[in-house]
């Protein structure tokens, strides 16, 4: 199947009578007017801003920017190269990549959640969308079922888009958008006709931070929170831990200080989150994600008052018990360590 019939197929199902266009007017089960068209929230591009913030992504898809995006997103697809393992394979026509997705999607939960940093919670909490399989694949993933074995249930763009609209409904501040780089395609597709049902809250890019500079690029404007891992600061020791991705460390800081020109350091608004980037970073143990490294660099390349998570939660995942020293918890001192190395560094904000 090409694209062009892929998407076509998607947006008649959605009830869509343009193809890519500008004009979203016929979305099924939508409120309608009595002119046919359906009403939405009142307010700058008919959308009421929360909290004083409208999301750019409504000005990108009144211009027709945002159509563009998605264009080059599914383009992408085609010979695949959406992450930095660029499989090249017609991921559109149903070939499975690296990531063991073809043309479809899986998303293994949705929820409103309130365990997230509680800048990202708010008051009304996250609302999180966990895509199924991944394109990083680490040895010791925590979510390993989803990850790797892809748990989960395939969803049309109608049931996403409907599915970011009741999250917003039932108060979560935000959509979190977890493990997406493999599906951005899919996410823009999907955001547009929610777009057209009234969605009006951040987007939050959660990502493992193997990501390529040209889709980051291509997401400015669409994510308003930034919020990757940067796992390990020297691809050697990382090469042993992430199955055929031997150039995370280099991937992952182009593609943070892309985010961080986006959207620069982290803004709040009301005790939550608006725009802004989190980086987030496991202490592993023998300090072999690079700890000391990480927040020289942050402060050195994004500055001292970058938001950073600097997470102690480790534990002996998946396949970790075959590849010490990942086959123990952090012992007494380890992360104690780390948290002096951000304070030595300069880091301002970080927990």
């Amino acid at each position: 199947m090409t694209r062009r019939k892929f998407l076509k197929t998607c947006f008649t199902a959605a009830g869509l009578t343009v193809l890519g266009g500008r004009n979203l007017p016929t979305w099924a089960g939508g409120r309608q007017d009595q002119s046919g068209v359906p009403t939405v929230p009142q307010g700058r591009n008919g959308h009421r801003p929360r909290n004083g913030y409208t999301p750019r992504y409504i000005d990108l898809e009144a211009s027709g920017e945002l159509e563009r995006r998605e264009r080059a997103l599914w383009a992408k697809m085609e010979s695949c190269d959406l992450c930095p393992r660029r499989c090249h394979v017609n991921r559109a026509a149903g070939i499975v990549g690296a990531c063991r997705v073809s043309d479809a999607f899986r998303v293994a939960s949705t929820r409103v959640g309130f365990g997230e940093e509680r800048t990202i919670v708010g008051r009304g909490g996250t609302g999180e969308i966990f895509f199924s399989n991944c394109n990083l694949l680490c040895i010791f993933c925590q979510n390993w079922q989803i990850a790797h074995r892809g748990d989960g249930r395939t969803l049309t763009h109608a049931q996403l888009a409907e599915t970011m609209i009741s999250l917003q409904n039932r108060g979560a501040g935000n959509i979190n958008l977890i493990t997406p780089t493999h599906l951005t395609p899919h996410i823009v597709t999907a955001l547009r006709l929610a777009i057209a049902r009234g969605l009006n809250v951040p987007l939050i890019y959660n990502t493992s931070g193997y990501d390529t500079l040209e889709v980051i690029q291509l997401l400015d404007g669409i994510i308003d929170i930034y919020q990757p891992d940067f796992k390990f600061q020297d691809s050697s020791i990382a090469i042993r831990f992430l199955q055929g991705a031997p150039d995370y460390a280099g991937y992952a800081a182009t593609a943070i200080r892309e985010m961080h020109r986006q959207v620069g350091t982290l803004r709040e608004t009301d005790g939550a989150a608006y725009r802004g980037l989190l980086v987030r970073h496991l202490v592993l143990p023998e300090n072999l994600s690079g700890t000391d490294t990480f927040v020289r660099w942050v402060v050195s390349e994004l500055g001292a008052d970058t938001h950073v998570n600097i997470m102690p939660q480790f534990w002996p995942a998946f396949q970790s018990r075959y590849h010490p020293p990942l086959h123990r918890r952090l012992i007494p001192g380890e992360f104690e360590q780390a948290m002096r190395w951000a304070r030595e560094a300069g880091l301002r904000n970080f927990h």
